[in-house]
């Protein structure tokens, strides 16, 4: 899809495919009783319509270690979906994972056979340009990179770009992702931002980062899309589509990033047409959202935004992390929170996207919990508070210590009577501004793109009106 940017993101598309997958998980699938709570909260179904096919295998894979739905009937699925690629191998694995008729080793041969002979045609086709390419790569070559670039674009056939790109998809294809990058990245260079195949050539660059998982680069790819995305002339639908399948790309990468925790809350809460495209295409994303929030305790100030935004969208999407959120800070109802702690676990363990924050986000929401739970109380009972942390006393309790030993609470233990006793703790001047800059600044450089955008709006429909008076 990705390489055909003529037909950026088709809904119908995408709805045919969800439809398909939830035809196999709800509709074909028998449901384990022990799984069905799991079930209800899977994103799986949502999240495969605005991937890659190649991007889905991870996350189905996924659920079949899981065991939450049928076996049989999601290696079925994984099989018509690998069966759209040329991944030889995959497809004859999955076959015999599905104890089908056992794989006829001349079919086998003849299958990658065929691979392989349309793999050297498309080689032929682009000789002459790697035969350029290696002046590039030649230390005793006295060519610069940027004179190299420009005698590729002057002497070089269009149609050999257009191979190229052919090329690297049909690699793609095989799962060769490698090989598939290097292709791309010439392509990259040697096409023109103008050029109706660039985008395809942005999206399949950051779908091979991704699945080669080079964190890195795939988010300076990522910040590159956004970037071609918003400059674009696109319809309006079809930026809110592009737009909408970023989001989704970027939170495999904000995940494995180490800034991701920052950056995802930037972009998805702070730009508000991205907010807004979450809002009206994809509101379960609020999931990812919400869980970087409560694992990232340098930004404690979102959390107000947030959760107005989780109220806004509650009639549309709601799951146990959105609803610890509400509970916990809307209706202040501390026994409702702690029973959406546990939910929480449960969603987070089964989903692909944030299984790895498990533990961060255990302990944060503990310590939110009392946060919050002290701002009420001045003297709590360790036994009252371990109920509402889902902890034993004991636990509950080396807990406080560690929190106060690391000097994160104001706080005195009385061991005798089982008391934890709360001292004042306003928040400094200092960290007051911290923050409030944070939000401005952030807020500032969004109204800024929002006025650039309607100002050059304004100028193209000045500029036709001027030609269309001449």
């Amino acid at each position: 899809l990705f390489f055909s940017p003529n037909k950026p993101c088709d809904l119908s598309t995408c709805r045919s495919r969800e439809q398909f997958f939830i035809k196999f998980l709800w509709e074909n699938v028998k449901l384990p009783l022990k799984s069905a709570t799991m079930a209800k909260f899977d994103l799986t179904a949502k999240n495969c319509q605005y991937l890659d096919r190649h991007l889905t295998f991870p996350l189905l894979e996924f659920l079949l270690q899981k065991k939450i739905f049928d076996q049989t009937s999601l290696l079925k699925f994984i099989l018509e979906t690998v069966s759209k690629t040329n991944m030889v191998d995959y497809k004859h694995d999955i076959r015999e994972r599905l104890a089908m008729d056992k794989v006829n080793p001349e079919e086998l041969a003849q299958g990658r056979a065929n691979v392989l002979a349309t793999l050297k045609e498309l080689q032929a086709e682009v000789a002459p340009l790697m035969k350029c390419m290696e002046e590039l790569k030649n230390p005793d070559s006295t060519k610069d990179s940027k004179s190299v670039i420009n005698a590729l674009q002057q002497t070089l056939d269009y149609d050999i770009i257009l191979s190229a790109q052919k090329l690297a998809k049909y690699l793609y294809e095989c799962g060769n992702y490698n090989d598939s990058l290097s292709y791309l990245y010439v392509c990259m260079l040697v096409m023109e931002p103008n050029d109706k195949n660039y985008l395809g050539v942005l999206w399949g660059k950051l779908a091979v980062e991704i699945l080669t998982l080079n964190w890195q680069t795939a988010l300076e790819d990522l910040t590159r899309l956004r970037d071609f995305i918003e400059n674009y002339n696109f319809t309006s639908i079809q930026v809110l589509q592009q737009r909408a399948w970023l989001i989704h790309w970027s939170v495999l990468v904000f995940y494995n990033h180490g800034k991701g925790r920052d950056l995802i809350i930037d972009m998805f809460l702070y730009k508000p047409q991205y907010l807004n495209a979450i809002q009206t295409m994809c509101p379960h994303i609020l999931r990812y959202l919400a869980t970087a929030v409560i694992i990232n305790r340098g930004r404690r100030n979102a959390l107000k935004d947030l959760i107005k935004v989780i109220q806004q969208e509650s009639y549309t999407y709601r799951d146990p992390i959105t609803e610890f959120l509400e509970h916990l800070y809307v209706n202040f109802d501390f026994e409702g929170a702690r029973k959406k702690l546990h939910e929480c676990q449960t969603v987070i363990v089964n989903d692909f996207f944030i299984i790895g924050c498990l533990t961060e986000f255990v302990e944060n929401a503990r310590l939110m919990i009392f946060e919050t739970f002290c701002r009420i109380h001045q003297c709590i009972t360790i036994g009252m508070l371990a109920e509402k942390l889902n902890m034993k006393p004991d636990e509950a309790e080396c807990w406080i210590v560690n929190l106060i030993r690391n000097a994160r609470l104001d706080a005195k233990i009385d061991s005798k009577l089982g008391h934890v006793v709360m001292g004042t703790q306003p928040l400094s001047p200092y960290q007051q501004l911290v923050e409030k800059i944070d939000s401005l600044s952030v807020r500032s450089e969004a109204l800024t793109l929002l006025v650039e955008r309607k100002h050059k709006a304004k100028t193209q429909e000045a500029g036709e009106g001027h030609w269309k008076y001449y």
